[in-house]
């Protein structure tokens, strides 16, 4: 039997237009500066193999599962974790779960999310950091030579933006593939996903493409990506790796370079502080 949403990676969904009806009182949306609570606890041992996502449970509960800091500094300020340096080991090494619930009754947007888990980090954590550029191996995402092969989004262009990647076991054991729908997304937001939650280094979008885009893409992922969390194996059907998947499927290409990028250097980080 094969199990869907085993793991939920690299979720990205951006604000939608609020709309304003003559006669009705609009809701007022709430300041997502901070949680309104937060439990944070080491990751237990026997749930490490269980998969690693950042995600809204309901309306308001914001769940980070298996997450190192290194990993929730990446996700809150759009960066790869290899663009992040300095700080004890434990920065990649002690894995956490975050439970918190978001303020108000409306549910935030992924941006707001990550807003909210800076000011946790800051509190919790007392992270304090300083940006240097650095000269680094990247990859840069352009159009392959036969042109993009993206069809335009239906959506309205506030409408919100999601890629999510879905993980489909193989009943041999492993991964059979990673399926990716993305849907109303910009070319600067699918290279975010790719170097938040799936490549090993940053990623640059450098298609000019200005655009949002409907796809859905389709990959059997190696053990460089999704930071070797991944169980490997024979897949049940073999599919095109990422780099080739993305060049047929989407007309783009995936290349491997050095440029400079800013970076995120940790000056202090302390194990989080009781709730």
């Amino acid at each position: 039997m094969r199990l869907r949403n085993s793991f939920a990676v690299a979720i990205l969904v951006l604000p939608c237009a609020t709309s304003v009806v003559v006669g009705q009182t609009q809701t007022k949306r709430p300041k997502f500066d901070a949680f309104e609570v937060a439990t944070i606890k080491p990751s237990s041992p026997e749930g490490l193999n269980a998969g690693r996502y950042i995600r809204m449970q309901s309306g308001r509960t914001f769940q980070a599962k298996n997450y190192t800091v290194a990993g929730l500094i990446a996700a809150a300020y759009d960066l790869t974790p290899r663009a992040i340096s300095g700080g004890a080991s434990r920065v990649e090494s002690d894995r956490y779960e975050i439970i918190a619930i978001t303020p108000g009754d409306v549910r935030p947007t992924y941006d707001e999310q990550m807003i909210m888990l800076r000011q946790l980090l800051s509190e919790r954590f007392h992270l304090g950091f300083h940006r240097e550029k650095k000269d680094f191996a990247i990859f840069e995402v352009t159009t392959g030579k036969d042109g993009p092969k993206l069809k335009m989004s239906t959506l309205e262009p506030d409408d919100p933006s999601n890629a999510t990647s879905t993980v489909f076991p193989a009943t041999s054991g492993g991964i059979d593939h990673i399926l990716m729908p993305g849907r109303n997304v910009s070319m600067a937001q699918f290279a975010s996903v790719l170097q938040r939650a799936i490549l090993d280094r940053p990623v640059v979008d450098r298609t000019d493409l200005p655009g949002r885009y409907d796809f859905d893409l389709e990959w059997t992922p190696d053990d460089t990506q999704f930071g070797g969390q991944l169980p490997q194996g024979a897949p049940d059907q073999p599919r095109a790796g990422l780099f080739e998947a993305v060049q047929k499927q989407l007309g783009l290409k995936i290349t491997a370079t050095r440029g400079p990028i800013e970076t995120l250097v940790v000056d202090r980080l302390d194990r989080p502080t009781d709730n």
